[in-house]
């Protein structure tokens, strides 16, 4: 199983940053061409991109670099540099919306083949409404490996009303009416897009990346908003500084008590199957096969088992 627990986002003309970021502790990198490039240094972005996949030492980490939109004109151009590039892992399609963007990107691709011999996948970057709404059908592309959640832009696609990457809007709660006067809770803007993107992911066999959390330099808020979107279930989240790795890798890690109890439980419940049951009383629970599937990917998730 593929680890995206952290994927730090990185200016590609930024070359400072981007050997920071290959010698940091993210599970993954994406070199970024698109938002946090200026117009006037989109070539040099390029051409510094180009060259850092083809001299510096990423070491294991999952390498992608997200080029600019089929619109901007720019993409072709971008796709056709990159791909020769021997120790690129995907491309990544931002405010993907439509079948015709992901064909447009796959066939500019062509055959090419990545260095472990793969061919170099397509993420999707869903960060509008209308990507939002078609994600069913775009993550079932064959192409397509993982979906990232681009929290900032969706917000805007909305038009909710937060100045905050990442955070739900202020006044978006639920109010009540009580003896004297008023409570309200606050809601979660993106409770609904992170499950829906999971979903499709999930059905179609995907990978899911959250968005970042804006507010870097709070640590308390980076661990919090990455320990909810592991408990939902996506593989990791992105990161806009190393100072938030830690913490985010440590949310997609399990503990070690979570680890012991899973590797028992498969191994109660593989007893329990050589005996000819289907189920096994463990810990005071019953325990099934549903059981022995989240336990291995509890497993999955600390690194120690690999899915067929």
């Amino acid at each position: 199983m593929k680890r995206l627990r952290s994927y730090l986002a990185t200016p590609a003309h930024q070359s400072r940053m981007v050997a920071k970021a290959a010698a940091s502790a993210a599970d993954a990198i994406f070199l970024d061409l698109e938002d946090a490039v200026p117009a006037s240094e989109k070539a040099a972005a390029l051409q510094s991109a180009v060259t850092f996949l083809k001299e510096l030492d990423f070491g294991g980490k999952h390498v992608s670099v997200r080029i600019n939109t089929r619109d901007s004109g720019l993409a072709a151009t971008e796709i056709g540099a990159l791909r020769e590039c021997a120790r690129l892992d995907a491309i990544i399609l931002p405010k993907a919306e439509t079948e015709d963007e992901i064909r447009f990107v796959h066939d500019l691709l062509g055959s090419v083949r990545d260095s472990t011999g793969r061919a170099i996948g397509i993420e999707l970057l869903i960060e509008t409404a209308a990507g939002l709404m078609r994600v069913d059908h775009l993550a079932a592309h064959p192409a397509v490996t993982t979906l990232h959640l681009g929290v900032g832009d969706l917000a805007a696609s909305l038009g909710a009303r937060s100045a905050e990457v990442g955070a739900s809007p202020a006044d978006y709660r639920h109010a009540t009416r009580i003896a004297d006067g008023l409570a309200s809770t606050p809601l979660d803007l993106f409770a609904y897009p992170m499950m829906r993107l999971l979903v499709a992911a999930r059905a179609s066999g995907r990978l899911a990346v959250d968005g970042p959390c804006g507010a870097f330099t709070d640590t308390d808020l980076t661990a919090a908003s990455a320990i909810k979107a592991a408990a939902m279930g996506f593989d990791g989240k992105q990161v806009i500084h190393p100072s938030q790795i830690a913490a985010t890798n440590a949310a997609f890690t399990p503990g070690d008590a979570e680890v012991a109890d899973a590797r028992a439980m498969l191994a109660a419940f593989a007893e329990a199957t050589a005996e000819g049951r289907g189920a096994v009383t463990f810990k005071g629970r019953m325990i099934d096969k549903v059981n022995e599937r989240m336990a291995r990917r509890i497993l999955a998730l600390a690194g120690e088992w690999t899915a067929p």
